[in-house]
């Protein structure tokens, strides 16, 4: 529990331990208490650390409605903050001065300064305008002790540059509340060249890897199949995403001689562009012209991919998402590959072309 103590004095049950030779403690606040215990004025906090506090607004609504739209199923980690000021911990009685669980108290003239977790601790403070009862709930905050804050600068950068953020990838994978991200999941299996042969983790693919695609080439692909909106996926989706990739594989051989086990995936990487996820999101592009502007008959059109020299060192791709023999990762050249594979399918617009049709439409 927390509690105030005095009119200068929060209490909070707490965990002591040691880290770096120093103390520190783990407290359990309630919501309803981060938005008043972490009250900063600039002039309290040393000039240099004002600019680590400048809150990026655009992330504090998504974290509030991801609070407010999962009531019953947010995770928020720990907030880290450093106290320049009083704190005094008072083990259990039963655990001995030595205990390591008891009563946490910070004198409220203490400067506290968040080291980790300050649009954590907007978001929550937005979130309680519009849902009180969260109030009750609980976060856990990790106080070290820090006079003058003199070691926050150092925290602050040692939090963030060592932090690892999950891949790509791998928020898809793990997301089994965003509807699309399940689907891509499943699609990875569903889809015979892309079942087994999927990176599930990571972004990049290792030169001798067994896989051709990665999950995230996958769904930023499909995307632009569908030119998904906020809506539902459809089953008509689904299905189209499904046939449409199945399709593609069907015609373009060396996909074919890789599924059979004729050709290992690394060469293919190393000699065709068809190996690469740039050119995944062209035919995504393709796809949703061929898709929505010739229904009846895309499946013909594909065909045309047969024909076409895939190999890298071929002229054909040289300024588009080749450069002096080095693959682009460009959106420009994602969108010129597209047009020259829509060409190829005897189709002479281009995608921007299409693109303004729709917008007029």
């Amino acid at each position: 529990m927390s509690e105030i103590v005095s009119e200068e004095t929060y209490g909070f049950d707490a965990i002591r331990g040691i880290q770096a030779g120093r103390q520190f403690y783990v407290a359990m606040c309630p919501l309803k208490i981060i938005p008043k215990l972490f009250i900063f004025n600039d002039f309290d906090i040393p000039a240099e650390l004002r600019a680590q506090r400048t809150l990026r607004e655009s992330r504090i609504n998504p974290l509030k409605n991801y609070i407010l739209n999962n009531p019953k199923d947010y995770t928020f980690s720990s907030l880290t903050a450093s106290v320049d000021g009083i704190m005094k911990f008072i083990p259990a009685a039963s655990l001995g001065e030595n205990g390591k669980l008891g009563r946490l108290y910070i004198n409220m003239d203490s400067r506290l300064l968040i080291n980790d977790g300050q649009h954590r601790r907007k978001a929550i403070e937005e979130a309680l305008k519009e849902r009180p009862a969260l109030g009750h709930e609980m976060i856990s905050v990790v106080f070290f002790q820090d006079h003058g804050l003199e070691r926050s600068q150092q925290m602050f950068s040692d939090l963030n540059q060592n932090a690892v953020k999950p891949t790509k990838s791998l928020n898809i994978l793990y997301d089994h509340r965003n509807e699309f991200s399940s689907f891509i999941v499943s699609l990875a299996n569903d889809v015979e060249i892309f079942k087994g042969r999927t990176e599930l983790e990571k972004t990049a693919i290792s030169n001798r890897s067994t896989k051709f695609f990665t999950l995230n080439g996958i769904s930023e692909a499909t995307k632009q199949l569908l030119k998904l909106r906020p809506k539902p996926l459809s089953p008509e989706d689904k299905q189209l995403a499904i046939d449409y990739w199945n399709e593609v594989a069907k015609n373009i051989p060396e996909w074919q001689l890789l599924k059979d086990g004729q050709i290992p995936a690394h060469e293919l990487r190393q000699n065709y562009v068809h190996a690469h996820t740039n050119i995944l999101n062209s035919l995504g592009m393709v796809g949703n012209v061929l898709t929505t502007q010739f229904p009846d008959n895309w499946k013909e059109k594909l065909r045309a991919l047969l024909k076409i020299e895939w190999e890298r060192n071929n002229s054909l791709w040289e300024g588009t998402i080749i450069l002096d023999g080095r693959m682009m990762k460009t959106k420009f050249g994602i969108k010129k590959a597209a047009d020259l594979i829509l060409q190829k399918c005897g189709v002479n617009k281009s995608i921007d072309e299409f693109n303004e049709i729709k917008s007029k439409s």
